[in-house]
């Protein structure tokens, strides 16, 4: 899959739950039927939410963001459906490319070495994504919602 097709299934699915958990919400505050929306809603769209923020740094890292943009794409996860908005702005300008630069490309960087063995051994690198996407939801359960 390249950073293209993957950034932009994680940012759909990222805006996807945005909707899910507006709509729990709306379900619990709203007309007060059921707070299940919210329950069932918020934890995809925590679990979806850490995911895109990983898959961001990891396609940021590859194809050479700056500190900068790479902020920006982390923040477009904060309002909901800016992850699609940024993943339009970021296809418009080649941010986002159709493969893998340090699958062949010599890596730099302590960043880009982690990155790039990610990479190239992709089996280990999808079972380490997924366990820092639970790793890092654990951390945000303990720490609790957002005030």
């Amino acid at each position: 899959m390249s950073p293209l097709k993957l950034f932009r299934a994680v940012a759909v699915a990222e805006a996807i739950t945005w909707a899910l958990l507006l709509s729990g919400m709306f379900l619990k505050y709203v007309t007060e039927t059921t707070e299940l929306g919210v329950r069932v809603g918020g934890m995809l769209h925590g679990v979806v939410f850490v995911a895109y923020c990983v898959t961001t740094v990891v396609v940021a890292v590859d194809q050479k963001w700056s500190v900068g943009r790479t902020l920006l794409g982390l923040l477009a996860a904060v309002p909901p459906f800016f992850t699609v908005l940024f993943d339009r702005y970021a296809e418009r300008r080649g941010l986002l490319g159709d493969a893998w630069r340090l699958r062949t490309e010599q890596p730099t960087g302590p960043a880009q070495k982690l990155v790039s063995w990610l990479l190239r051994r992709p089996l280990q690198g999808l079972a380490a994504g997924a366990a820092a996407v639970v790793v890092l939801t654990g951390v945000a359960l303990l720490v609790g919602p957002p005030a």
